[in-house]
């Protein structure tokens, strides 16, 4: 080849650092037994069924004739979201100010960074409680932001204590990321505490983004409440359909929030996409109608959840957290995450390594309870064959 030479890729893309999915797939495929279909509890990514009425909503509204579809989403969209918000939390909010649409939260998340980093800026810094779902730091690094990480800690079960992180960082932040019911823990954040955090936020002048992509998988107490009973001022809540209603590959979610903010992204979102095509608005809009599928979903949650806590139990493994979601937070055998995993990927069972998402996460397992009932009994099975692990 000739020419000149190119200019420098994004040392973020060179530096040899593997997505951690990434990196668990390519030891899934050096370590699976050949011949054995595995069984992944690693991805959240649930295999039951959308429900039916969604999928026959979307079939009928497929057009003959494709067009872009508006940036900020239809309006009938945005009053859905605004209704469940009402009906699921109490939060009244404007659908034209204070609602946004998104290509499912991971879209959101990714770029949230750049909206509130200025180059330069004395606010600068992203903290990010760890371990989490690893988007958070990807989205600040991108954004040329210094994440701040606040390990999270067994003996507080698992919960953000925002007194743990200094005055002098709070001043320098831009962004606070939650995630409640939190990912990889399944721990949940009590009102007190979320109303200590947005008080904090209003006082030293950062954001805060609520990521609560599994609020309504709870399983011990009642539903888990938003950050936006708060108050909207300095707050954004981000909410999908994925995990309440199966439809990852959808990409339907929406954020809704201060309006300061929800303008500001408004104006951001044209240079970076558009809303998700017109006919998943209109399947989104029927799932955001509909609250009485969402029982049932948690119901055979709860069934898998039931079946891998009685087996851990009857084997001597420790499940710390998990009151929420579809994960389970299991304290690793003999203490060394990666060394289990590697040892279930040999059975064809594919877990996630705690120290995978972050400070904090070392020593600890996350079993996404996403494959099929029948899966979940077949992966027990296999267990029997686990060989050299102690509790």
């Amino acid at each position: 080849m000739s020419g000149a030479t190119p200019g420098p890729i994004h040392p973020l893309l060179t530096s040899g650092e593997e997505y951690p999915f990434v990196k668990l797939e390519r030891r899934r495929l050096e370590l699976a037994p050949p011949g054995t279909t595995s069984i992944n509890f690693g991805m959240g990514d649930p295999r039951e069924e959308t429900p039916a009425f969604i999928r026959d909503t979307l079939k009928h509204a497929v057009p003959a004739v494709s067009s872009y579809p508006a940036t900020v989403g239809k309006p009938e969209l945005r009053a859905a979201c605004a209704a469940w918000l009402k009906r699921r939390y109490g939060v009244e909010v404007d659908p034209e100010r204070h609602v946004l649409p998104a290509n499912g939260t991971k879209e959101a998340v990714y770029l949230m960074a750049f909206a509130m980093v200025s180059p330069g800026s004395a606010r600068d810094t992203v903290v990010i409680p760890t371990p989490a779902y690893p988007v958070y730091e990807n989205g600040a690094r991108f954004a040329g932001a210094k994440p701040h990480f606040a390990p999270l800690r067994s003996s507080d079960g698992w919960r953000f204590v925002p007194e743990r992180v200094p005055d002098e960082v709070w001043k320098r932040t831009a962004l606070l990321w939650l995630n409640v019911p939190h990912n990889p823990t399944g721990s949940l954040l009590d009102p007190a505490t979320g109303a200590r955090i947005v008080a904090l936020a209003r006082k030293h002048g950062f954001w805060v983004a609520s990521d609560e992509a599994y609020g309504d998988l709870w399983f011990e107490g009642g539903p888990p409440g938003t950050l936006l009973q708060n108050g909207l001022d300095n707050v954004i809540g981000l909410y999908t359909l994925s995990k309440r209603s199966a439809m990852t590959g959808y990409r339907s979610g929406f954020m809704a929030g201060d309006p300061r903010l929800i303008d500001a992204l408004r104006r951001f979102r044209p240079s970076v996409g558009v809303a998700t095509p017109d006919f998943i608005q209109d399947a989104a809009i029927a799932a955001w109608n509909d609250d009485a599928h969402t029982p049932a979903t948690r119901a055979v949650y709860a069934a898998k959840r039931k079946l891998f806590l009685d087996e851990f139990a009857r084997r001597g493994w420790t499940v710390e957290a998990s009151g929420a979601t579809f994960y389970l937070w299991m304290k690793a055998p003999g203490g060394d995450d990666v060394g289990f995993v590697e040892s279930l990927l040999r059975l064809g069972v594919v877990t996630t390594p705690g120290s995978f998402l972050g400070p904090g996460g070392e020593g600890y397992v996350r079993w996404a309870l996403v494959p099929t009932f029948e899966h979940c009994r077949e992966a027990i099975a296999r267990l029997a064959s686990l060989s050299g692990v102690k509790a």
